[in-house]
């Protein structure tokens, strides 16, 4: 429940912008500059944020950004780790997936793959109340959608 002083305080949003920037790379062009720039916002202080939060990663790596714009014109923004397809896709060395899953097979990853990217997920604010078992669940069953099959050593 929240108290009356932070009902009082809260600032109107104006939207919820949702977005797929590279790591590292984020600049006031398309696809970052018209999404931002309707709401009037800052796009170099979100550039320079972006840019700043996401250096640890390899350059060009997929992040999932929601920013939330303010009627002020002011944002706040959280970065995810990069979706469970992509490290599936860079574990298995494929660039898609199979376009017949359960009967043609795209690739083979290891179940110390499926590990990683599971400790890697738990990291992130909406996994991290999950018990690494359920995470590494939900990483098999999306290779399995995907076509990528999960063996338990790879060979």
């Amino acid at each position: 429940m929240s108290t009356l002083k932070e009902i009082l305080t809260r600032r109107p949003v104006a939207a919820t912008i949702r977005l797929t920037v590279p790591a590292g790379a984020a600049r006031p062009a398309p696809p970052v500059g018209p999404a931002l720039g309707q709401y009037r916002l800052n796009l170099m202080a979100f550039c320079k944020d972006f840019n700043a939060r996401t250096q640890k990663y390899k350059p060009d790596t997929p992040m999932a950004v929601t920013i939330t714009a303010f009627k002020d014109s002011t944002f706040e923004f959280t970065v995810r780790s990069p979706s469970v397809t992509w490290y599936l896709k860079k574990a298995a060395g494929i660039d898609s997936g199979s376009g017949r899953p359960g009967h043609a097979s795209a690739g083979t990853i290891s179940l110390k793959h499926v590990y990683e990217i599971a400790k890697i997920k738990q990291g992130d604010p909406w996994c991290g109340y999950m018990p690494l078992e359920s995470i590494c669940k939900s990483v098999m069953g999306t290779a399995k959608s995907m076509g990528i099959e999960v063996v338990k050593d790879l060979e």
